[in-house]
């Protein structure tokens, strides 16, 4: 069973930066998109950018140009990259995988995940 542990939130100035990490223990190989997903209290749970096992990646156009998602195999870690933080980057982060391949118009989709992390808070402040 794949059990996915992120770490790495914080807070930060607003411009500043910080690296998200995602252990993926279990059978990691076989998650086909894996991906971080941020939430605010009251909020729905939006998805910020995926990647799937050939590396191919999609952001949300919130995120375009700042952030960096990449996935290291023989790690066995997922990395979010996040550059030029905003105040309204701050949310608890979440990584999600599925064994799965995905639709373009479904990767952002929370329903298609089925594996979750329990969180790592990031806070911006201006």
């Amino acid at each position: 069973q794949v059990r996915l542990v992120e770490s790495g939130g914080d807070s930060v100035q607003s411009g500043g930066s910080l690296r998200l990490s995602c252990g993926v223990s279990g059978n990691p190989h076989s998650m086909y998109y894996m991906g971080w997903f941020r939430q605010v209290p009251g909020k729905l749970r939006e998805g910020v950018a995926v990647i799937d096992s050939d590396g191919y990646t999609n952001y949300a156009d919130s995120v375009k140009g700042r952030f960096t998602i990449s996935r290291d195999n023989a790690k066995n870690t997922l990395y979010l990259q996040m550059n030029s933080l905003r105040p309204e980057d701050t949310a608890m982060y979440y990584c999600a995988a599925t064994p799965f391949c995905l639709y373009s118009d479904h990767r952002f989709s929370e329903s298609e995940y089925k594996i979750w992390g329990q969180g790592t808070q990031v806070t911006v402040s201006s």
